[in-house]
């Protein structure tokens, strides 16, 4: 199994192994004195993690974190990354993030359209790690706007959601055509069906082109 980012642990939570993380608790996860679980069915990044992907993260990255809705999974990646921008267009679940930004000084939210980088290019530095988890129409364009940040070795780490690009259609077809449209903009290094975290989710590892 791919070995997991520094700051990330396989830990025991009353006799259940989870991966986990340091910080202080925010959506009722089990603890364990300073390790909390990072609970894959409520994260998609987490899923990745748990089914072994090689999502390349490591300590103290510099990410930009894209759909923080109300910072679940996002209060992790702070908890062992360095500064982490966590974009949210919806005003409720980004006073949610404010609270979990509270207890994170290297966590900074910011309410905004991830389909409209510019909006937030003047405060977002150059990051090594773009997570994508946006329930829109047209996933694809959105990591291909935001490309625009990663360093040139970076990784795009994102949870494609088939019923957010067309309900009808068949999840395979829709990953395969989204697969597609990212690679003229990225090498796709690895894809993984979330099941049975997330169902009709596709997990994607990849990185620019130069």
């Amino acid at each position: 199994m791919t070995a997991l980012p520094d700051g990330v642990a396989r830990h025991d939570f009353d006799g259940t192994t989870s991966i986990a993380t340091r910080g202080h608790p925010e959506y009722g996860e089990a603890t364990d004195g300073e390790w909390r679980r990072w609970d894959p069915n409520r994260s998609k990044l987490g899923a990745m993690l748990a089914l072994g992907m090689d999502t390349g993260l490591e300590n103290g990255q510099k990410t930009l974190y894209l759909g923080a809705a109300a910072g679940t999974t996002v209060s992790h990646v702070a908890d062992f990354g360095g500064p982490t921008y966590a974009v949210e267009f919806a005003p409720r679940p980004a006073r949610d993030l404010l609270d979990v930004a509270d207890h994170r000084e290297n966590l900074f939210p910011l309410l905004k359209d991830a389909r409209k980088p510019e909006t937030y290019a003047h405060v977002v530095e150059p990051v090594d790690v773009v997570v994508q988890d946006v329930a829109t129409r047209g996933q694809a364009r959105v990591a291909a706007l935001n490309r625009r940040f990663l360093d040139g070795d970076g990784r795009l780490l994102a949870a494609v959601k088939a019923r957010s690009e067309d309900v009808t259609a068949d999840p395979e077809a829709v990953f395969a055509d989204v697969v597609a449209e990212l690679e003229e903009h990225y090498e796709v290094l690895e894809t993984e069906p979330l099941d049975p975290y997330h169902d009709d989710h596709l997990g994607v590892v990849a990185r620019p082109l130069e």
